[in-house]
């Protein structure tokens, strides 16, 4: 083995002499230039790698990003927060007022590493960019890092390292500065630049996110010193020695951290101090707003570029708004509610406005907690609980209290009484004054005083008072304390605490007795048998509780107080769009909390639970399951009321944030009836619609959906066209319906699943072309009885092609074409059709130029030919020849109804043709009792031409 050996060694050590002769050959023969080629090419391909694979990581963005678009790109939808430079003696300061005026120049991320006088002698500068929780830190670090992968900005270093404080504070073994590195970004695996050697370290730049989730200590005897980069340590001493300049002395770092976290870093390891500020001025929230909203909107839907512009007024008012988009979480917010509002797609995945506050909430505190403070020892898993569970037991309760007394505005006072007024120790103390300077802000703000609404419920004692910074997140916050089931009585926690530690003690204890019971009577153990008493009574209690919370729900819902606000969504845009135009003179004492019932509903939501889930807020399934049973009940009983428009509308937006569709089925097989007119329908609105009637089986039918005066455009109808196939009378008046909107409405009665029966589509601009392409689906469609074509702008040829058609359908009973440009040959076709028809028995024809001798002739047509024929009634005036029409007064009441819509100079003449047609018909009469009966019709007939007169034409 040893004379084996021997030869292998001495052939490995002739090919080592062999290659390092070739080395010195080609530096003989080259010069060193090959050497450093070489060398910088190693050098390069891995910092091309890392900027290649940071890029497309920071690239990633949340899911909630995904809902502005697909074509989702960074660097055109991130704006730039205001940045300004601050001393080390006001670093601590307060913030300034979003609405002010800010007098410090801003500075960019590139500026703030300019050399300083102070850190001239080779060392790289530390960096300490600080601000309030929704300021944009975690964002501005992303793009700043994106911007760098690409050359934009900070060019002066060759390499940047981003990490992220909250992955290091978990780390739990210890490793070296080089290893770190490589362990995050392997293409870095020993490179130079991170050596130690020379001054290489110069053109390196490390960036750490959340400062305040690591727990720093800079004394000596926590953390020791260290300046190799192959020294295993933990990551926060590694972090400890390169902010002190210990290790890697050369090196600049960037550290963002939260206000409650400034005074970590001793000010003599910190080169500038920079306060990220937000969007203090309308401009950038502008800039914000339209990077998001125009994104790919703005080619889908034409009234985008209005919505940004009655924002932008409503931010220049200095709203309430104005002062929440200071920050940009708000701005996101705003954003996010918006194109929920206005720019909802069928084909994207379901999104409900409690999903959107959810993940709102998701991306600010997602993995947040209360740590313990810097010297402690313990560790971070077991630090205190999440963030946004002690949100919702101190402002959460806050907004319950605000939402039981009808009250959004909030005295300091309250705000001590129900922020941390029951702390004790000196932890929860250090927790309290750490969760006010970081988080409080971000949820209340001052009252702006030129919202007069808010002001004069602020108004009190000269006392500054405060607001939530968007109204619908004080009723999220108690809906959410309320569902968590935070809102107990005293007697249910002692019956809860009493039944966890006698039902724990019962399980062991009974473990034993079953043993021994065989030697002792079991009348001795019958005392033991009350153990299980008390976890069925706070079984009995919390089911009480559960119930309680679905009749919360129910009655906030229907509120009588509440019965003829706006819909709970138009609430939600007036928020943010504002009230344009004049305020009403009148406004309801208590404030309307619309919203919170619907937040209940859809915290319930299996989706929202699971987000609520990784912010530390348990919802239990069994509480879902108590809720929901009690809440289908309460439902069932309400909606069998009279129920407004408004309320119906609330009651739809509740279900289809439940997402629960047995609850929705069961709920609405009560509902015989949808009517909303005058609701002003937007894409959202009309998808509730579609979405909650497709929870209902196949054998489910309304008898009536009235969507009459509802805005409704093509895109819409297109939209609740699912919706229609459950109905059997549709009324689609003065929608303003266009042509191409007859196609959706043919394809629909062709549709064998549809039964409509009834379908007005009144005062809709159908003109002859749409109408003739709607009559096309009269041969094959069997279910429809009476159609209303009233003032759509059909002329003869209409007329003429629904004369030809009435023979292929067998159904129809009833025709309005009334209002309309037909003449007196296109009306006798149209009757004589009808006579011919098998079932139609009435025709109205009124408000059409017809002449004397035509409507005379259309009666004599509607009168059958012989005694077995059948009559035809036709309503072409008050009149019928020397009689007056029977359907006299549901003709003047159809004018009343819509004379301030019609022509008002066209419907007058046509009341003047009805005063000349009575004062005929009357001078033919002999009978006084009948000359009385025209007599008593001219004068309705009077009336309404007056009021007609009386009123001033619309503007």
């Amino acid at each position: 083995m040893i004379s084996l050996h021997r030869p292998l060694s001495q052939l490995l050590g002739a090919c080592r002499r062999r290659k390092r002769r070739v080395e010195v050959s080609l530096e003989t023969a080259t010069g060193l230039h090959c050497r450093t080629f070489c060398s910088t090419s190693s050098e390069t391909e891995p910092l091309e790698i890392h900027k290649k694979k940071v890029l497309l990581w920071f690239s990633h963005r949340p899911q909630e990003e995904k809902q502005f678009g697909g074509h989702f790109s960074p660097a055109t939808m991130d704006v730039d927060p205001l940045i300004l430079e601050r001393r080390a003696e006001e670093r601590a300061g307060p913030l300034s007022s979003p609405l002010q005026t800010v007098s410090s120049p801003s500075v960019t991320v590139e500026q703030l590493f300019e050399p300083t006088d102070a850190w001239s002698d080779g060392r790289g500068l530390n960096v300490l960019l600080y601000g309030a929780v929704g300021t944009g830190k975690s964002t501005l670090v992303r793009k700043v890092v994106g911007d760098w992968c690409i050359g934009k900005t900070l060019n002066q270093f060759k390499l940047l390292v981003p990490f992220s404080c909250e992955d290091l504070g978990s780390q739990s073994k210890v490793a070296s500065l080089r290893d770190l590195v490589s362990r995050k970004y392997l293409h870095l695996r020993q490179h130079p630049l991170l050596s130690g050697t020379g001054t290489q370290a110069k053109d390196v730049l490390f960036v750490f996110n959340g400062m305040e989730k690591m727990n720093l200590d800079f004394r000596i005897g926590a953390s020791e010193l260290c300046s190799d980069p192959n020294e295993p340590l933990p990551a926060d001493v590694l972090m400890v020695n390169l902010l002190r300049k210990y290790l890697l002395p050369e090196a600049s770092i960037l550290v963002t951290t939260r206000l409650s976290a400034l005074d970590s870093i001793p000010q003599k390891y910190v080169s500038r101090y920079a306060q990220i500020s937000g969007f203090a001025d309308p401009e950038r929230q502008r800039a914000y707003f339209s990077s998001r909203l125009l994104q790919r909107s703005a080619a889908r839907s034409p009234g985008s570029h209005c919505l940004v512009e009655l924002l932008y007024l409503n931010l220049q008012r200095e709203s309430q708004l104005g002062a929440a988009c200071f920050l940009p979480s708000y701005c996101w917010l705003t954003c996010a509610t918006l194109h929920l509002l206005h720019f909802t797609d069928t084909e994207a995945p379901v999104r409900t406005l409690t999903g959107l506050y959810t993940s709102f909430l998701r991306l600010n505190f997602g993995g947040e907690v209360l740590g313990t403070g810097a010297g402690t020892n313990v560790p971070i898993q077991e630090r205190n609980a999440s963030l946004m569970l002690y949100v919702v037991r101190t402002v959460g309760k806050l907004a319950f209290d605000g939402v039981t007394n009808r009250r959004t505005a909030f005295s300091e006072k309250e705000l001590e009484q129900w922020i941390g007024g029951e702390t004790k120790t000196n932890e929860e103390l250090r927790q309290l004054a750490m969760f006010r300077t970081d988080v409080l802000d971000f949820f209340l703000a001052p009252v702006v005083e030129s919202d007069v609404y808010l002001a004069e419920e602020a108004v009190g004692k000269g006392k500054r008072r405060y607001v939530f910074a968007v109204p619908a997140m004080q009723e999220y916050l108690a809906a959410l304390y309320v569902v968590l089931g935070e809102n107990k009585s005293a007697l249910e926690k002692l019956t809860s605490q009493v039944s966890a530690a006698i039902g724990q003690a019962s399980e062991d204890v009974n473990k034993v007795f079953d043993v021994i019971s065989i030697f002792i009577p079991r009348r001795v153990f019958a005392v033991f048998n009350i153990l299980k008493l008390f976890p069925k009574l706070y079984e009995k209690i919390s089911s009480h509780n559960k119930g309680s919370i679905a009749k919360t729900m129910a009655s906030e819902l229907f509120r009588t107080e509440d019965s003829y606000n706006e819909d709970v969504l138009d609430q939600v845009e007036q928020s943010l769009l504002g009230v344009h135009g004049p305020r009403p003179k009148q406004r309801s004492k208590d404030q309307p909390f619309e919203l919170y019932p619907i937040f209940m509903g859809g915290l319930l939501h299996y989706g929202n639970r699971v987000l609520l889930q990784q912010l530390g807020c348990s919802i239990q399934s069994n509480t879902v399951a108590q809720i929901t049973q009690a809440l289908r009940k309460y439902l069932v009983r309400e909606i069998n009321k009279p129920q407004p428009p408004e309320e119906l509308m609330d009651l739809l937006v509740l279900l289809y944030e439940f997402q629960n569709p047995r609850v929705t089925a069961e709920v609405l097989a009560s509902i015989r009836a949808i009517k909303l007119p005058n609701i002003r329908m937007t894409p959202l609105k009309c998808f509730v619609l579609s979405s909650v009637l497709a929870c209902t089986p196949a054998s489910y039918h309304l008898e009536e959906m009235d969507l009459s005066s509802c805005l409704l455009d093509l895109n819409m109808l297109e939209m609740l066209r699912p919706a229609f196939r459950h109905t059997h009378r549709l009324n689609l008046q003065s929608n303003s319906f266009g042509p191409e909107s007859c196609v959706i409405l043919r394809d629909l009665l062709l549709d064998p699943v549809s039964s409509i029966t009834s379908l007005q589509l009144c005062d809709n601009p159908l003109l002859e072309s749409g109408a003739c392409a709607l009559l096309e689906a009269l041969p094959e469609n069997q279910s429809l009885t009476h159609l209303s074509l009233m003032h759509t702008g059909l002329g003869d040829r209409a007329a003429l092609e629904l004369a030809q058609r009435l023979q292929q359908h067998a159904a129809l009973l009833e025709l309005n074409v009334a209002y309309n440009n037909i003449g007196d040959n296109a009306a006798l076709a149209l009757v004589d059709a009808c006579r011919e028809h098998p079932s139609i028995h009435t025709v109205h024809l009124y408000l059409n130029p017809l002449s004397d001798v035509g409507k005379q002739s259309l009666y004599v047509r509607g009168v059958p030919k012989s005694q077995g024929g059948r009559r035809v009634k036709v309503l072409a005036s008050v009149t019928e020849g020397t009689d007056i029409s029977e359907d006299w007064h549901p003709i003047l009441s159809v004018i009343r109804k819509n004379a301030s819509s019609w022509d008002r100079q066209r419907v007058k003449e046509q009341l003047k043709v009805f005063l000349r047609d009575l004062d005929w018909g009357r001078q033919q009469q002999q009978n006084f009792w009948k000359r009385l009966h025209f007599r008593r019709v001219e004068k309705g007939v009077r009336k309404t031409l007056q009021q007609l007169e009386k009123e001033a034409p619309p503007p």
